[in-house]
């Protein structure tokens, strides 16, 4: 404990640890931005349906970055930091002593993560191949049958109330964290510093490397969703 101390203590300067990086606070706040366009523009339809159609596009870029991120990102922004098992997840809901509680996602904020990732990607997919039967459809509607791009419409649109029910009770759980666990979740996703982490926690790495080997994947997929929507 006392070596872990001492490390944490000259990665961060005294300073609270970096939990969360650069790339990995970006992706999270302009996927908040990019979302709440893309039901505004869908509920508006008409010529703004075009502009739903470009949000769809950013937001597959964001989620294949974010998949990529979990591999190659800072220390708690890697999957491997908050893939728990079943065993620990029941632990952790009934408050054992041995349940994770380290810095990053604990084990119901983790299964959050991987829901979300699993549904808004799965829009932004169901999205390429949607139509609405009257002037707009998704860039690959014309590489299946109608009969299969009406069910992947149905699809898209069944999703959508299962993603703002996913949202709403993220939301809760920040505010339920905020009143009972006295424990803010939202600055550290806006500063990367997580003044309330455990003593011993490391710092994530954020340098300037690492956010440029975010750029360069976001370049790299951003350039492959424009072909394949081209």
């Amino acid at each position: 404990m006392t070596n872990m101390s001492n490390q944490a203590a000259s990665t961060t300067g005294g300073q609270a640890p970096v939990i969360w990086d650069l790339p990995t606070r970006l992706f999270h706040w302009i996927l908040v931005a990019l979302f709440i366009s893309s039901f505004l523009t869908a509920q508006a339809g008409g010529n703004w349906m075009e502009w739903h159609f470009r949000s769809g596009y950013a937001i597959l870029t964001l989620i294949a970055f974010r998949i990529v991120w979990g591999f190659a990102g800072g220390r708690y922004a890697r999957f491997r930091s908050f893939l728990f098992g079943p065993g620990r997840i029941l632990a952790y809901l009934r408050g054992a002593p041995d349940a994770p509680a380290g810095p990053g996602h604990n084990p119901v904020g983790a299964l959050s993560v991987f829901a979300m990732l699993l549904f808004i990607g799965a829009q932004a997919v169901l999205g390429l191949f949607a139509n609405d039967d009257i002037a707009s459809e998704g860039p690959l509607a014309a590489s299946v049958s109608k009969r299969t791009s009406d069910y992947l419409t149905g699809l898209h649109i069944a999703n959508e109330p299962i993603l703002i029910g996913l949202i709403g009770l993220h939301i809760v759980a920040i505010v339920w964290y905020r009143i009972f666990r006295r424990r803010n979740l939202v600055v550290p996703m806006i500063t990367g510093r997580d003044s309330q982490a455990p003593p011993d926690a490391i710092s994530s790495r954020d340098d300037a490397r690492l956010r440029l080997a975010a750029l360069a994947i976001v370049v790299i997929i951003a350039i492959g969703v424009w072909l394949l929507v081209r």
